[in-house]
């Protein structure tokens, strides 16, 4: 997570711990990393959390240009 924020320094920490638990999407990916998407207000976006395997690790965050809400 450390690098994703060093790497993202406007990515909040709020917003890491939230996104499983208000996702408003969840994926699991072949690799078993599962990403889950929240809406930012501040943003106005999307933003993708990819969690490892072990469901607690981020993996990585960015926001997502091509997701929509409609995309549920």
């Amino acid at each position: 997570m450390d690098k994703v924020l060093i790497k993202r320094p406007y990515i909040k920490l709020e917003w890491l711990a939230d996104a499983k638990q208000r996702s408003l999407k969840r994926e699991l990916q072949d690799d078993g990393r599962m990403r889950c998407w929240i809406y930012v207000k501040e943003f106005d976006k999307y933003l993708r959390v990819v969690y490892l395997e072990d469901g607690e690790t981020i993996h990585n965050a960015f926001f997502d240009r091509n997701f929509k809400e409609g995309d549920k």
